[in-house]
C-alpha cells in the first residue's frame, strides 16, 4: 500500500503527527502545539470517563519537535529523526480535550546518533511533561544502501509535512 506520496506503508499501521503547529524556531529552540480534540480515536479507551493525552503521547510530542528542530538545522539532509533515548521523563498536569501541549524544545548538543535536547510540554503555565531526549538522526541507506531511493522520498514527505506546519513569515521565527 502507497500513501499519495508514494511512500510505502503496512496496512493497518496508525502514523500520529503530534505536532499541528510550530510557533517559533531557531537553531536552538522550537516552540509547536499539539491540539487535544475529543475527537482523537485514542481517547476513549483513556480513560473512557476521564480522557486525557497519554503520556507516551506526551513524549511523542517532544521526539517530534526535536526531530523537525533537527531537519530544519540540517535542511532536511536525513530521512529519520526518532527517539534513541528518553531520561528523566516526569509526567505533571493532564492534557485533556480542549486544552492544547505548548512544547518548547532546547538543543543540547550533538550526539553519535544525531543530537540531545532538553525538552517540556506545558498546558497554561504548568508543566505536563518534561525530559532529556536524544533523537538518532540518520538515513535508511546509510546501512541498507538498497533503501537509498525510499530516503530521498521520506526526505520529500518531509519537506511536505514541514510545510504544513511551520511559522508563516508573519509569525515569529526566532533568530
Amino acid at each position: 500500500m502507497q500513501c499519495e506520496d508514494g511512500v510505502d506503508t503496512k496496512r493497518g499501521s496508525v502514523k500520529f503527527n503530534l505536532i499541528d503547529k510550530v510557533e517559533s524556531i531557531s537553531d536552538e529552540k522550537i516552540v509547536a502545539v499539539k491540539y487535544v480534540s475529543l475527537a482523537e480515536e485514542y481517547l476513549a479507551d483513556h480513560f473512557p470517563t476521564f480522557p486525557v493525552l497519554p503520556g507516551v503521547m506526551m513524549l511523542e510530542a517532544l521526539t517530534q519537535a526535536a526531530g523537525w528542530l533537527l531537519h530544519r538545522r540540517n535542511d532536511f539532509a536525513k530521512s529519520m529523526a526518532v527517539l534513541r533515548e528518553a531520561r528523566n521523563v516526569k509526567y505533571g498536569n493532564f492534557v485533556a480535550p480542549g486544552n492544547f501541549l505548548r512544547v518548547e524544545v532546547e538543543w543540547n548538543k550533538v550526539t553519535e546518533a544525531g543530537a540531545s535536547f532538553k525538552a517540556t510540554g506545558f498546558v497554561g503555565d504548568a508543566t505536563a511533561v518534561a525530559a532529556r531526549i536524544e533523537i538518532a538522526y540518520f538515513n535508511l541507506g546509510d546501512k541498507q544502501p538498497q533503501l537509498a531511493e525510499l530516503d530521498g522520498r521520506l526526505r520529500e514527505h518531509n519537506r511536505n509535512r514541514w510545510s504544513l506546519i511551520a511559522p508563516t513569515t508573519s509569525e515569529a521565527v526566532m533568530v
